[in-house]
């Protein structure tokens, strides 16, 4: 039976112990891995997270799949603690997911984004923060 994207995307997030901006940063502190699966164009435009390990979306699940041989140093195992950021916590949750189908069920995403990091005044370089004159 078809779904919609709304309906995948409330099913991805039901699985997820989703983390506001804070929480994140606090996480990110404590040893979890913040994963920012932007483009580059994306990345350029609004800004990046200082220490955040880049990993487009197209390639995520290969690179953290403890299986395969294109994975990341970075993807020890199961058990690590990914937190995905994309620019409005949509795709993220939907990659998050995707890792848990993988087995990592540690993996979350980041409510709103790096929109709402910034918009927390959280550590971001570069871009054009969301509602400044450009």
């Amino acid at each position: 039976m078809p779904r919609s994207i709304d309906d995948i995307l409330a099913g991805a997030r039901a699985r997820l112990d989703r983390l506001d901006p804070v929480r994140a940063h606090a996480e990110t502190l404590d040893g979890a891995l913040l994963v920012d699966i932007r483009p580059a164009a994306q990345r350029a435009a609004e800004g990046e997270v200082p220490g955040a390990l880049i990993v487009e979306r197209n390639v995520l699940e290969w690179r953290f799949d403890p299986a395969s041989g294109a994975r990341l140093p970075e993807a020890t195992g199961y058990d690590l603690r990914v937190i995905v950021l994309c620019s409005e916590g949509y795709t993220s949750s939907l990659a998050a997911a995707s890792l848990h189908d993988l087995g990592l069920t540690r993996a979350t995403d980041v409510v709103g984004g790096f929109r709402a990091w910034r918009a927390a005044g959280l550590p971001a370089t570069g871009g054009i923060p969301v509602g400044s004159a450009r």
